[in-house]
């Protein structure tokens, strides 16, 4: 490792976070502006998104307009002029060469740094030229072409040819900052990676047969070939890889270390009794599960596990029973729900599943039964303050609630365990502001997620936490077939899903309609020809709750009972209306997404989602399982105006030819991209993840995660190789980091 001289004269030794200016002087600032690049770590991680050739020799005879062409040439003239710059004070300084191979001419044009070009390209020097063929004023030329000069004895064709293949990289590029700018910069850069620091530990590397950093630097940025930047990106890969899962299994090891109230339940508990009065028998994997949650909830430390399962596999049965155990063991359970719609409806499961159990002090409850509180922010006072005295007093052994749980105010008795329903719609402070609320040692947490999520997913993203799934469906089940409706291409076809859904209300059947806004935002009602879907796709506004409740209430389901739900709506109003649709007083429900998870009502059988096109593939999949829910058979329909072979229509494709819903994650990994996965973001281009693919690189990051844990139980802190304990806190920055201890 060397040393270097700072501007100002200071002696510097390069480090990953060495603010960029130090390489790049003044065009530092371009870097930092416009792509958000700070240090010289952040540029030599601007990998090329790709690599160009220049391209095999061409004869100057045969080039066409448009092409990317290398050509070898001899310069025939040179000139220098000054022309009007457009909006500009100065005049701008061009050069025209005209160059020939025997076989044509061809002309090229500088703009700026005229007297260097003219003072290279002389008459009578040979040289290559790359660039792309355009015509003007009836000539063929190339504007600001690439070129390399050759000495008469080393033109050969095999120079040539070496010349013409060598490999481009192109950056990721804005406005105001092009590729070949962006490559200037990398190669001064380059220059201060021999001094960076390897973050993987000798032995490492050699395992796993990998380069050295400034070796995979240099390779992926300047490769000779495109087995370079194999070798460069698996390499590259690890450092991503191998430091996120260090960072996990510390964050795990530290988990294990703190202390937690073990609760063991009780065998003639309200558990067991529950057990006896359930109407069905659990399914293997909710046994299985049942008794992986009972083990950990048993332990010294606080437990801290992912249950995960498809629409309908009895994720929230599993819950309850751990939330029992507990209960039986004199703690208290928390259920925390993203919103009001779904708080009320894990209210009002859980308590009809336990019945008498769920009604402690009541005239009809149990011997020993406990109490299911809900807690919400829109309740009145008089129930407000029922419920926090039930949760502070420890009457209620089962508190439900929304955001409104994590208020200050708020307390317990003996928070034993907490509950997270869909963990990504919870800010991380917000998770942890729960947890705190324990008073005797850390209370176990179970996050839930209706999601299925991919194994590489589930190990990077949540790398901390044991990972439990339920893949079995209860007995029973019809299930759902899904259908796509074309409704611009066969407007006969969306006339045909109203009968269907009609044909099952003539049933005693139910019915949802969702569509993706609520509507009375002033657009105007809306038209016939909406439904119809006679626009084309993006001419016309997603259609809205409000609008197609009025509309099929007028027309298509004229004969039928319906009612509208949304999120503007006032709690109360909103309850009622999920009360008399599952009571079977309404026929159909118009909705947004609010219906998303949660809700059961068996005897609803169809779902019509309405601008389908709309909705990601996750959520078309959480949003068809709430209907065959019970043993009649469920019918999901995809309207759309999306045109075949479309990536939407693609979406929509995928979703209607599997009901698995972990397939179906993989299918909406690869759509929407990994997002990045160490902050809040859950998709996008934008990524922690910069080679690293989840999906296509599973045994690396399975392999990573083995080497991370065997290096943690060694030496958590890493003291042993400063150089790795440096890149946590340079590839994890601190706000990253306090999302992995809090999450």
């Amino acid at each position: 490792m060397t040393w270097t001289a700072d501007l100002d004269g200071k002696t510097q030794l390069s480090t990953w976070d060495e603010p960029l200016r130090r390489a790049l002087g003044g065009s530092a600032r371009a870097f930092k502006e416009k792509l958000d690049l700070h240090t010289l770590g952040d540029l030599l991680r601007h990998y090329p998104r790709r690599y160009d050739r220049r391209g095999d020799l061409t004869d100057l005879a045969a080039l066409r307009e448009g092409e990317d062409v290398t050509v070898q040439a001899r310069v025939l003239d040179a000139r220098r002029r000054t022309i009007p710059a457009r909006g500009r004070r100065r005049r701008m300084d061009m050069m025209e060469a005209v160059v020939t191979d025997g076989t044509g001419r061809l002309h090229l044009t500088f703009f700026n740094r005229g007297s260097y070009h003219q003072g290279r390209l002389i008459p009578g020097r040979l040289a290559m030229f790359s660039g792309r063929v355009s015509t003007y004023r009836g000539r063929r030329q190339l504007d600001h072409p690439e070129y390399q000069l050759l000495e008469e004895e080393g033109s050969s064709q095999e120079q040539a040819r070496a010349y013409a293949n060598e490999l481009i990289p192109i950056y990721p590029a804005v406005k105001g900052l092009d590729s070949a700018r962006i490559a200037l910069g990398v190669d001064m850069a380059l220059v201060r990676a021999e001094d960076l620091p390897d973050p993987l530990p000798p032995e490492l590397r050699s395992r796993q047969e990998l380069l050295g950093i400034a070796e995979a630097l240099t390779k992926i940025h300047r490769p000779e070939n495109m087995r370079d930047v194999g070798a460069a990106r698996k390499r590259l890969k690890w450092d991503e890889a191998f430091v996120l899962q260090l960072a996990l299994a510390r964050r795990r090891l530290r988990t294990e270390e703190l202390h937690a109230l073990p609760r063991p339940g009780d065998e003639d508990g309200i558990l067991a009794a529950f057990d006896q009065q359930l109407p069905f028998t659990l399914t293997r994997g909710q046994q299985e599960v049942g008794k992986q949650l009972a083990e950990r909830l048993n332990r010294k430390h606080p437990m801290h596990c992912l249950l995960q399962g498809d629409v309908g596999s009895g994720k929230t049965l599993v819950a309850l029973r751990a939330m029992l155990r507990v209960v039986d063991s004199g703690g208290q359970a928390v259920l925390l729900a993203p919103t009001e719609v779904l708080a009320q409806q894990h209210h009002r499961s859980i308590s009809a599943m336990l019945g008498p159990l769920g009604r402690a002090g009541q005239i009809d409850g149990a011997d020993r039964a406990t109490r299911v509180t809900l807690l919400t922010g829109s309740m009145g006072a008089t129930a407000r303050r029922e419920a926090l005295l039930d949760a502070a007093s420890g009457g209620a052994g089962i508190v439900v609630g929304t955001h409104a749980l994590l208020q200050e105010h708020v307390s317990f008795a003996d928070l034993g365990l907490v509950v997270v329903d869909e963990q990504h719609r919870f800010g991380v402070e917000q998770r942890d502001a729960l947890r705190e609320k324990a008073v005797s040692g850390r209370p176990h947490v179970l996050v839930m997620t209706a999601t299925p999520i991919p194994r590489t997913v589930a190990m990077t993203v949540y790398g901390d936490l044991d990972v439990v799934a339920l893949t079995q469906l209860p007995s029973g089940r019809a299930g759902v077939s899904t259908h796509v409706v074309p409704a611009k291409e066969k407007p006969h076809f969306l006339t045909r899903a109203w009968e269907r859904v009609r044909e099952e209300a003539g049933q005693g059947r139910q019915a949802f309609v969702v569509c993706p806004r609520i509507g009375d935002e002033g657009t105007g009602e809306i038209e016939e020809t909406d439904l119809h879907q006679d626009d084309a796709p993006g001419a016309r506004p997603p259609l809205a709750v409000l609008d197609v409740a009025a509309r099929l209430s007028e027309g298509p389901l004229a004969d039928l009972r319906v009612e509208a739900l949304h999120g503007r709506m006032a709690p109360d109003d909103k309850d009622a209306v999920m009360g008399r649709f599952a009571s079977g007083r309404t026929d159909v429900v118009v909705s947004t997404t609010v219906i998303e998870v949660g809700v059961d009502v068996p005897n609803a059988t169809v779902m019509v989602i309405a601008d389908a096109e709309r909705f990601g593939v996750s959520q078309l999949h959480q949003l068809r399982g709430r209907v065959g829910r019970g043993d009649l058979p469920g019918l999901c329909l995809l309207v759309t105006d999306a045109e075949e072979q479309t990536p939407a229509r693609e979406r929509l494709d995928a979703v209607a030819a599997t009901t698995d819903g972990f397939e179906l994650s993989r299918v909406d990994l690869e759509m929407r991209k990994e997002g990045d996965v160490l902050g809040q973001a859950q998709s996008g281009a934008r990524s922690s993840l910069r080679v690293l693919t989840l999906l296509r690189d599973e045994e690396l990051i399975d392999t990573a995660r083995q080497e991370a844990h065997a290096y943690v139980e060694v030496d958590p802190e890493m003291t042993e190789y400063p150089p790795l304990a440096e890149a946590l806190d340079t590839f994890l920055p601190e706000e990253r980091a306090e999302y992995l201890d809090k999450g």
